[in-house]
């Protein structure tokens, strides 16, 4: 009669070697700091959409962030719309409410976005005038970054931050409670890339992140017949060219 052949149960020391082989898969998975890698953003963020815009977080990448300004939650009075050209995406946001010249936080949305690499990075929109036919009419929106380490604007050596912010300089023109008038100057009325803030001195944006985590990029309703398509925040690391020329938009997960 042929014998049965045993088999031998697992030892503690192969239970033990199975329970670090576990742990070694799942810690991969995310940074030291808790952020997912950039791979794993990628990976998940465009198979399962959020099922409220206001869940999205926009992950930068490689000191780059490009965002369609439409894909956010939007109070009433910010109205999508696709005519005409120089945009990209579904189309451009405009306000049509009342205006706010010296009052910001009315009509206010909110971007989340993922910061893994920190430090300075610099400020742009792609944004056009959609009222009238004066470029210098119709031309801005509030702007605040509340949470980062610092948020200032930039031109030769002259830097000022928001009014409200408990730093000066300020600059000249309206600001408040924190918050820069970021405006498009000219007289041209179609989108191009350009932030500018202080009124006949523009000076260039700039967010300063000092440690990697998830911050609030706040816009608020100023002008209406501001339309604004996209916007872009870049380190050193990208010229103003080639951020604002990039095509493919900053992956996205869920808050």
């Amino acid at each position: 009669m042929q014998k049965l052949k045993l088999r031998k149960r697992p030892t503690f020391v192969s239970y033990l070697i199975l329970t670090f082989f576990l742990i070694s898969v799942i810690t991969s998975c995310s940074t030291d700091d808790g952020i997912p890698d950039e791979e794993s953003v990628e990976n998940t963020s465009k198979d399962v959409p959020c099922a409220n815009a206001a869940d999205l977080v926009f992950n930068e990448k490689d000191g780059l962030l490009v965002v369609e300004f439409e894909n956010a939650e939007f109070p009433d009075n910010w109205k999508l719309k696709n005519g005409g050209n120089g945009f990209s995406g579904k189309g451009f946001m405009v306000w049509q409410g009342e205006q706010y010249f010296s009052q910001p936080g009315n009509g206010a949305a909110t971007f989340k976005i993922r910061i893994k690499n920190s430090g300075q990075y610099r400020f742009l929109w792609n944004s056009a005038v959609k009222s009238g036919n004066n470029g210098t009419e119709h031309n801005d929106t509030w702007l605040r970054f509340a949470n980062a380490k610092n948020f200032y604007a930039q031109k030769g050596d002259s830097r000022v931050f928001p009014k409200g912010s408990g730093k000066t300089p300020n600059p000249e023109g309206a600001s408040k409670d924190g918050w820069f008038k970021i405006y498009r100057g000219g007289n041209d009325l179609g989108f191009k890339w350009q932030a500018l803030t202080y009124d006949n001195n523009g000076h260039e944006v700039f967010v300063v992140f000092d440690k990697p985590g998830i911050y609030e990029m706040e816009v608020s309703a100023r002008s209406s017949g501001h339309a604004i398509d996209k916007f872009v925040l870049f380190n050193s690391s990208h010229t103003l060219e080639s951020a604002t020329s990039s095509d493919k938009l900053s992956a996205t997960s869920c808050n």
